[in-house]
């Protein structure tokens, strides 16, 4: 049996689901993108090709099997996207939290079922159809757990507004030695500048005290703020609109000191080298294209 553990972003990793970009299928219809930045791909004929998207993972799960990490993948459904694992699942301490996701993605999270199986049921919780939560929106930070959301009364407008209140509450509730955080994030279906579809967009803790950080991302500016201070100014690499629109924010962590990062994050990656980072570099700008990257692509299940 898999003995869940996960505190943070950052401790050393030990086991890790890793989608997959296998049958992809055909770029998907205008009616059918969740995302604005899937949309403009869509539109402008630049949609990225499953081929090109395949090693872009593989690329990820050689850095896994250099640092011996336990990679599972997900069983392979014809013509459908699996690369975002993290939207389907998340774990806390040694709880696996279904994610109530769009229906439509159902499929996704029966499709690692093998790896479900070597988990005690008691520790694998679905939450009430009324809590909307994606895995992109929810940071374990030790004593704390970081929680992206949208509470405004547009909520059903946005397809880009994955996790609401109710799932912040319960949460809240499941974990009641943590402090959960919520964040509010700025939404937008039609521009990709101007949304934070998740979180992990716009902020992401790194090392034992730093973050990636991105002001805009964020409706509320002291929830902003509060970041800033927590973490401190100096540990802060804050990155432009541009940066956000590239993912920079959505890197991945294999321990406190190894980060995964995209190779043309040229700016991020000397800051990371520079603050005694190793940086594993890899391709996946093609993947970015659908608005997500490699936080996205991972659903980690061990950690030290």
């Amino acid at each position: 049996m898999l003995q869940l553990n996960i505190k943070n972003e950052t401790s050393r990793l030990r086991a890790v689901v890793l989608g997959t970009a296998k049958s992809n299928g055909p770029a998907p219809s205008v009616e059918d993108c969740y995302d604005p930045k899937s949309l403009l791909h869509v539109l402008e004929g630049t949609y990225p090709k499953e081929e090109d998207m395949i090693l872009e993972m593989e690329a990820v799960a050689k850095v896994f099997e250099k640092y011996n990490v336990t990679v599972f993948r997900p069983n392979i459904l014809q013509n459908y996207n699996q690369i975002f694992s993290r939207d389907i699942a998340f774990v806390i301490d040694d709880k696996l939290i279904k994610a109530n996701i769009l229906p439509d993605r159902e499929k996704e999270y029966q499709a690692i079922e093998p790896v479900l199986n070597q988990i005690d049921k008691v520790n694998i919780i679905n939450l009430p159809k009324e809590c909307h939560v994606e895995g992109g929106d929810v940071m374990p930070w030790n004593e704390y757990i970081f929680i992206g959301t949208y509470s405004a009364d547009d909520y059903a407008t946005y397809i880009t507004a994955r996790t609401n209140m109710a799932a912040v509450n319960k949460l809240q509730e499941l974990f009641p030695n943590k402090i959960v955080k919520p964040f509010e994030l700025r939404k937008s279906n039609t521009d990709a500048k101007e949304n934070a579809l998740h979180l992990d967009c716009c902020f992401q803790p790194i090392g034992k005290n730093k973050a990636i950080l991105h002001r805009n991302g964020f409706l509320i500016e002291s929830e902003y703020n509060w970041l800033l201070n927590y973490f401190g100014e100096e540990n802060v690499f804050e990155i432009s609109k541009e940066e956000m629109y590239n993912m920079n924010s959505n890197v991945f962590s294999i321990s406190e000191n190894v980060i995964i990062s995209e190779k043309n994050f040229t700016r991020l990656n000397n800051w990371l080298r520079n603050n005694n980072f190793i940086v594993e570099e890899v391709p996946y700008a093609e993947i970015a294209k659908q608005e997500g990257l490699l936080r996205c692509s991972t659903l980690p299940l061990i950690r030290d």
